[in-house]
């Protein structure tokens, strides 16, 4: 009896496991279907997985390996990528590893800013695509132009002195909300004076004096 009934759980796992390869398949073609091609320019900053090498915008804290071994298993680095491995490669990493981090940045930066270069900006702004400064300086100059933008800019949050004059927040949300303060903690000025509509632009004008401009569910902000 032992053994009819585990023969019987054999035949059962199998014929389980045949009908779920068979479905999965049939679900993965339809997936593959639903999603974007590869060179499609759908934004990416968020849809894309986190790499699995050390974080690109941070440095080891521990041992590196000399500028000197910073070789692949196969072929050669280019004079940009040396630069950019130079000081980034823990002592028992791959540096082709590292440099792949660099790569899919600068891959995520050109894709989202393909459809939409304020997205491309707010994700460099926000630290969305980690790493983007140095990818792009090293490893992708195209996209220094989205970085430049970046740099004037700032994330939504408490800012502390912020420069005076006018901004645009890189969302089109609705909720997003502003508030300039003065030294004494009085308002200088909020916005939007009314409730935006979808897709409505949100500009924020900071008075001269303002200590401190908070801001929620805008984002980014850049010079308008």
């Amino acid at each position: 009896m032992y053994r009819r009934s585990a023969a019987a759980a054999v035949l059962l796992a199998a014929a389980l496991t045949l009908t779920a390869c068979s479905s999965g398949g049939d679900d993965a073609d339809a997936d593959a279907k639903a999603k974007p091609p590869a060179s499609s320019a759908a934004p990416d900053p968020a849809d894309a997985p986190a790499p699995s090498a050390p974080a690109a915008d941070a440095k080891p804290t521990g041992p590196v390996l000399p500028d000197a071994k910073l070789t692949p298993k196969t072929g050669s680095f280019t004079a940009e990528e040396k630069k950019y491995l130079s000081g980034r490669v823990p002592e028992k990493m791959d540096p082709a590893a590292v440099l792949q981090t660099g790569q899919e940045a600068c891959q995520r930066v050109a894709r989202t800013a393909k459809r939409d270069k304020d997205a491309a900006t707010g994700a460099v702004i926000t630290g969305e695509i980690a790493g983007a400064k140095d990818a792009i300086t090293q490893l992708c100059p195209d996209q220094k132009p989205i970085l430049a933008a970046a740099e004037k800019g700032f994330p939504e949050g408490p800012r502390q002195s912020p420069a005076a004059g006018n901004y645009r927040a890189l969302t089109q949300a609705t909720n997003c909300t502003w508030e300039a303060k003065g030294k004494d903690g009085a308002v200088l000025a909020s916005g939007p004076e009314t409730p935006p509509k979808a897709g409505d632009k949100i500009t924020a004008t900071i008075p001269a004096g303002t200590a401190e401009f908070n801001s929620s569910g805008c984002y980014a902000w850049i010079p308008a």
